[in-house]
């Protein structure tokens, strides 16, 4: 057993055992003193403390301090009515305190029963009930303000986690010390009591067992039992300035000492306002004059001290950023800081920071972190961090999208309007200003807030700022998250199942394929928008055929027929025919006879003509589906599929190209055409 928790517990086993036998005078003054001493150590160490959770374990020292204290009311008490011998620190502070006149002891002891009870103690109590409170509720508000630092960069998982922890402690302690109080409280009802009962019953027992007359009785028992009273209140009322201090105490980087000292003597105007007041009641009333005026002359000379030392400061600091502008100029440029490449960013002008702002109500950091989880969530990749700035060189409502530096799409918004989008069965128009909705163009209006009942209840789909930016930037990353994932990204996939699954990750990394390899394959899956969530699937799949074939492209299209559930699930509706076009046979037969390999992997060498001519039959099928309000699918045979998606991928971005092999038996299709030339 460690020493300190050896002493804590036989600290309150003592306590416990002097509540049950009687306890020589001797001994009494040494626990007195040892109480005394405890009381000074918890006051000095709240005064000191930087802030609260710097004792955090102050909840319970103050239980074990409070039965400590009782304790010794006891054992005094017990002293006091058998042998009227409470021991010297008792008597002394009795007589010492109360001059030997109970009367003046009497009305000492309750002034400091007041200041502890109705001043301290209330206080302290509803600071401590206001603060639990407020500190509980604003648990989920700091929470999100922790997960939008990490997400926009300002923090690393690291301090996340230190802050996250920090956050409970708080709601753990301020919740414990609202409770703490009472502790407090009752000690004080508790002295009252016993020095009530002591007075009553030591006249009693003096008149009683010790032959003294009332007087004399009434005189020796209330000094001894004050004294008793005294000797217990102070450390109590130690304790109780304590509580207030550290229910009271802001975090910061200085003790409070230093806080108090500077908040009330820094400001010059203030010192010599109150200079000025004190010289004047000292020479303009009947008051002492010699201490109004010299406390009022000492308050102008702080002031004028204080003023000097700010000019002085103020001198240097401006030297001292002259020197570092000056050396700034004189060193070589730093021009390392300048080659990071953010992954996302999304800039915006001035008049879109506002919905950026947690202080002026802009949840668009939730929203940032909400798209990061729904990725996650549909494609199984994780986002990069995406990275808010406004741009003064950007239109007020304008916002660009950059993916590592390269703008690659752009919006425009106005601020406190609305878009409207016609979803194509609403007939009646309402008025407002035309625009084309940023992440699908699909035409659309700005209409005010008076507009927006009247445009939902017509059927109108209507949507504000925040979510258009942010259905916008979902769309963006979507549709470049191949891009985005690198080989780091990679390995922390592998290792989140590496645990479990240690025997596919030794046969499969390094000795068939490297991260390269497999990060090739993942992207490939992304870029045709296929979740790689399922990754243990995957690299199941990889290590099967990984000892046949190390292309890259064969080897997504294995995956792919083995993820077919997924493909299924995603692009074909369950329990309905899908409408779906298939590609001609002698189309298939032409461009596996073009197909020719390579070390750097296959390639098409397609006469150009017919190419055009393919390209063309494409997108008549395409319009055909589109007419109809269908998803362009095109269905093909598994060995032509990758290569006719190659064909295609830069004519139509959105085409789903599926092959036999990655449907589900049960799926029901429709052809309706063939892409045929």
């Amino acid at each position: 057993m460690k020493k300190t928790d050896l002493g804590v517990a036989l600290y309150l086993l003592a306590a416990i055992v002097f509540m049950i036998i009687s306890v020589p005078s001797g001994l009494l003054d040494i626990l007195l003193a040892v109480n005394m001493f405890v009381s000074m150590v918890v006051l000095f160490n709240a005064f000191f403390s930087k802030e609260p959770l710097d004792m955090s374990a102050f909840p319970t020292i103050l239980l074990l301090t409070t039965i400590f204290r009782i304790s010794l009311n006891i054992s005094s008490t017990k002293l006091i009515l058998k042998t009227g011998n409470p021991g010297k620190v008792v008597t002394t502070f009795g007589n010492f305190v109360g001059k030997g006149d109970p009367i003046i002891g009497v009305i000492v002891f309750i002034i400091l029963i007041i200041v502890q009870f109705m001043v301290i103690n209330k206080g302290s109590e509803r600071v401590a009930e206001v603060t639990a409170r407020f500190t509980l509720d604003a648990m989920p508000g700091k929470q999100m303000a922790i997960d939008a630092d990490l997400n926009t960069g300002a923090i690393n998982d690291q301090q996340a986690k230190e802050r996250r922890e920090k956050l409970a402690k708080e709601s753990a302690f301020f919740g414990s010390m609202d409770g703490a109080v009472k502790y407090v409280k009752g000690d004080a009802t508790a002295g009252l009591v016993i020095t009530c009962v002591n007075i009553i019953g030591g006249i009693i027992m003096g008149i009683t067992r010790s032959g003294m007359n009332a007087a004399d009785a009434f005189n020796y028992y209330t000094i001894i039992t004050i004294g008793d009273g005294l000797v217990s209140s102070i450390p109590s009322l130690m304790i109780s300035l304590a509580t207030g201090i550290l229910v009271t105490k802001s975090e910061g980087t200085d003790d409070l000492g230093g806080t108090v000292f500077k908040q009330l003597f820094t400001t010059t105007k203030v010192l010599y306002y109150v200079g000025g007041a004190l010289i004047f009641l000292g020479i303009a009333t009947p008051l002492p004059w010699y201490i109004f005026v010299t406390f009022g002359v000492v308050a102008i000379i702080i002031g004028k001290r204080k003023s000097n030392m700010e000019e002085i400061a103020e001198i240097e600091s401006e030297v001292d950023e002259s020197e570092a502008e000056a050396e700034e100029i004189r060193k070589p440029e730093n021009v390392t800081s300048l080659l990071q490449v953010d992954p996302i960013e999304l800039e915006f002008g001035y008049g879109i920071i506002p919905l950026a702002d947690v202080n002026q109500g802009g949840d668009l950091i939730d929203r940032v972190v909400m798209i990061r989880r729904q990725i996650a969530l549909e494609l199984g990749a994780v986002v990069p961090i995406i990275r808010l700035r406004d741009n003064i060189q950007l239109n007020p409502n304008q916002y660009i999208i950059k993916i590592k530096g390269i703008q690659v799409s752009e919006g425009e918004i106005l601020f406190d309007h609305y878009m409207a989008m016609n979803p194509g069965y609403v007939e009646e128009e309402i008025s407002g200003i035309p625009t084309f909705e940023p992440s699908f163009h699909l035409p659309a209006l700005w209409i005010t807030e008076s507009q927006r009942e009247r445009a939902e209840a017509l059927g109108y789909t209507v949507v504000d700022p925040p979510s258009i930016i942010a259905t916008h930037l979902t769309e963006v990353v979507r549709n470049h998250i191949d891009e985005l994932l690198t080989r780091q990204d990679v390995q922390n996939l592998i290792n989140n199942i590496k645990d479990s699954n240690q025997t596919l990750i030794d046969e499969l990394i390094p000795k068939l394929l490297n991260i390269g390899e497999i990060q090739k394959v993942l992207q490939n899956l992304l870029r045709e928008g296929i979740s790689i969530r399922d990754l243990l699937t995957i690299l199941e799949t990889l290590a099967d055929h990984a000892t046949v074939t190390r292309d890259t492209d064969v080897l997504t299209e294995y995956v792919r027929q083995s993820l077919k559930r997924a493909i299924s699930n995603k692009f074909f509706a369950p329990n309905e025919s899908t409408t779906v076009v298939t590609l001609d046979p002698k189309i298939e037969q032409d461009i596996m006879a073009s197909v020719k390999q390579s070390e750097q992997g296959a390639y098409i060498t397609l006469d150009p003509e017919e190419t055009k001519k393919i390209i063309k039959a494409t997108e008549e099928e395409i319009n055909k589906l589109e007419k109809m309000g269908k998803v362009a699918i095109i269905i093909t045979s598994p060995i032509v599929r990758m290569y006719y998606k190659k064909l295609t991928q830069d004519y139509f971005k959105d085409l789903v190209v599926v092959s036999y092999n990655e449907i589900e038996s049960n799926v029901e299709l429709q052809s309706v055409g063939m892409v045929s030339i």
